[in-house]
Order: structure tokens, then C-alpha cells, then sequence
């Protein structure tokens, strides 16, 4: 521990104390005799002692520059005394209590010093006029800042602000089932170019991107049942294109199979690959389809 951090709450104390001591003094030695009484040797030697060495510390510079400054707020408050001899500067309960409080004061933690600082600010606000108690409390915050430093800019500080909670994400639109109805197992939307899968209502897989039948090969509208499915299907009409994962849903050959979502099939539903497979494992003969 460096000579300042053993130093500083001691000279804290000692500080406070000589301003309780001063405010004592207007009652005691009177206005006449306070030249006298700042002279004191206590003050004095406060304000003008130098050490054998030519050369101060920065930490003893410091000290008597607190004690300075402790020394001449005072000496401001009891001479607005001696120009208002109708004022009080309080009863010699408020200085005997001050008294008492610092003298605890090198045994408080930042919290008791704190607490501290503001009963004795309370203490000068009610037991002195608005001028001299407004010195008083800027020495006992010079004391604080002393003893404490940062401790009142701390606790004075304004609160911080949380930052406002992000926005909600908007909510997903419904999805749009168009008029398929909640009893088909899967629906095919031609203008939207899209199909689902469907349970009870409720949306299951989907949609997905799809191509229907081009022109003069349109597919047909209305509600359909899964008549067959072949895995590993072509199609004999049109020099045996593969038509994978087919799930046929007409009496004529119209049916999900895999195939470009790009390209305008012949009547059928071409479906991307993953989307083929689900839907070729998913839906079972006897299943509703339907088409709008």
C-alpha cells in the first residue's frame, strides 16, 4: 500500500473535523476574536508546513492543499457570520453531532461514507442559512472527493438507460389454402404454380414450386383420389420419358412425378426432387387431390 492509500481517510477525518470545529468556533470565541482563532496553531501549521526536505511529494501537496481548502471555506462561513449577528449558524447539537458521525468516519466502507456525506449535507441544510450551508456541504464534498475519489459522481451519476427492447418480428403471413378444402390430403394451386400437403386442416409439407400441363395439355381442376404411384415410371406416350416417384391421381395418366418446375409438362405435376420423394412417400391410395 503506497503513502496515499494509508494517508487519505485519515486526513479525510481531519479535514471534516476542522470544518465542525470552525462552525463551533462563532459560538465560542466570537466574532472579535475569530482572527485569532484562525491563527491558531493547528491551522497554521495546516496550511504552511513545509518538510526538511526542499522538495514536497505530490501526495503531501495534495494534503495541504485539502487542508487549505477546508481552512478557507471555513473561514468564508463564520466571516458571513460576523456581518449577520441575527443569523444562527446552528445549535451546538449539530456540531457536536457532526462531531461525533466523523469520527467513525476512517472505519466506513464507500457505502458508509456515502451515507455519511449525505446525513451531513442534511445536517447543514437544516441547521444553517441557505449561503453558509451551501459551504459547508462543497467542503464536505471536498472531503469525499478527498478520501473517496469518484465516490459522489458515482452515486450521482444518471441512471443508465436500458437500450428499448428490438421490435417483435413480424408475424408470417397465414398461409393461403386458396379453396382447397381442410378433407384433401394434397392440394395443387394452378395460378400460383405451387402444391402442399395437407392433414386434417392443417398444412403438413409445402408448398412447394410447381409446372402444370402448357397450354392445350392443361391440367384438369376438381377433387381427384390416388388411384396408383410407380417409383420408377415412364411415359409411353411421349418416347418413354422418365417420370420418377409417379403418383397418379386420374383415370387418363395425370400424376406428381419428379421433373423440372421450370418446364410445362403435358398435363402432369412436375415437382423437384426432394419435394417428388416426399410426396410419393407421403400420400397413399384413396388419398383426396385437389386441383383449382
Amino acid at each position: 500500500m503506497g503513502v496515499w492509500s494509508r494517508i487519505h481517510t485519515p486526513i479525510f477525518v481531519y479535514l471534516l473535523l476542522k470544518v465542525a470545529e470552525l462552525l463551533r468556533a462563532t459560538r465560542r470565541v466570537g466574532c472579535a476574536q475569530f482572527p485569532k482563532f484562525l491563527l491558531s496553531r493547528d491551522i497554521v501549521v495546516s496550511m504552511s508546513y513545509k518538510p526538511r526536505h526542499a522538495k514536497q511529494s505530490m501526495a503531501r501537496r495534495r494534503i495541504a492543499a485539502m487542508v487549505g481548502t477546508a481552512a478557507t471555506s471555513a473561514a468564508l462561513l463564520v466571516s458571513q457570520a460576523a456581518t449577520s449577528s441575527a443569523q444562527d449558524f446552528g445549535s451546538s447539537n449539530l456540531s457536536s453531532s457532526i462531531d461525533q458521525q466523523l469520527q467513525n468516519l476512517g472505519r466506513q466502507t464507500r457505502d458508509g461514507a456515502w451515507d455519511l456525506r449525505n446525513n451531513l449535507r442534511a445536517q447543514a441544510d437544516a441547521g444553517l442559512p441557505v449561503d453558509a450551508a451551501t459551504m459547508v456541504k462543497q467542503s464536505i464534498d471536498n472531503a469525499v472527493n478527498f478520501a473517496f475519489p469518484g465516490l459522489i459522481q458515482e452515486r450521482t451519476a444518471p441512471p443508465v438507460v436500458p437500450a428499448p427492447a428490438p421490435a417483435p418480428a413480424p408475424a408470417r403471413p397465414a398461409f393461403d389454402t386458396g379453396s382447397c378444402p381442410a378433407f384433401a390430403r394434397a392440394c395443387i394451386d394452378l395460378a400460383g404454380q405451387r402444391s402442399w400437403l395437407q392433414q386434417n386442416g392443417q398444412v403438413s409439407y409445402g408448398a412447394v414450386p410447381i409446372s402444370s400441363g402448357r397450354v392445350g395439355h392443361e391440367t384438369p381442376k376438381g377433387i381427384f383420389h390416388v388411384n396408383r404411384k410407380i417409383k420408377d415410371e415412364i411415359s409411353r406416350e411421349f418416347n418413354n420419358a422418365p417420370m420418377p416417384f409417379s403418383v397418379y391421381f386420374t383415370n387418363n395418366g395425370i400424376a406428381f412425378h419428379e421433373g423440372s418446375p421450370q418446364v410445362a409438362s403435358h398435363g402432369c405435376i412436375h415437382l423437384n426432387h426432394n419435394d417428388a420423394v416426399t410426396f410419393f412417400n407421403q400420400l397413399q391410395v384413396g388419398d383426396v387431390v385437389y386441383v383449382y
